[in-house]
């Protein structure tokens, strides 16, 4: 299979797209576990949980921005950096946490 008429400039747009659709699903997961923390009212443990998962909400969100201003600079970005990655694993599975918590 030839590769001579790939567009490189479409593998940027798609990690760009799926990074935003990450978010996008982020900000309606960290939404349903604030709603959830305060449907029985307003309690110190249902605050305390909103706090976090604002707090690892706007973590995941300044990954993504930072990686999607980096492949919307470069027609041929460089690699994600570790501990970018490893800021977006964290903020991830601290959320699974947080709606593993507020299920339990």
């Amino acid at each position: 299979m030839s590769t001579d008429g790939r567009d490189p400039g479409l593998q940027p747009e798609r990690t760009r797209l799926a990074w935003r659709r990450t978010t996008l699903s982020s900000t309606v997961a960290s939404v349903l576990a604030m709603k959830s923390a305060l449907r029985d009212g307003i309690s110190a443990t249902g605050l305390v949980v909103c706090a976090l998962c604002c707090a690892l909400w706007l973590g995941f969100l300044w990954v993504a921005h930072q990686r999607v201003r980096a492949l919307s600079t470069s027609p041929r970005p460089a690699a994600l950096a570790p501990r970018h990655a490893t800021a977006a694993v964290l903020c991830t599975v601290a959320m699974v946490a947080c709606a593993t918590a507020l299920l339990g």
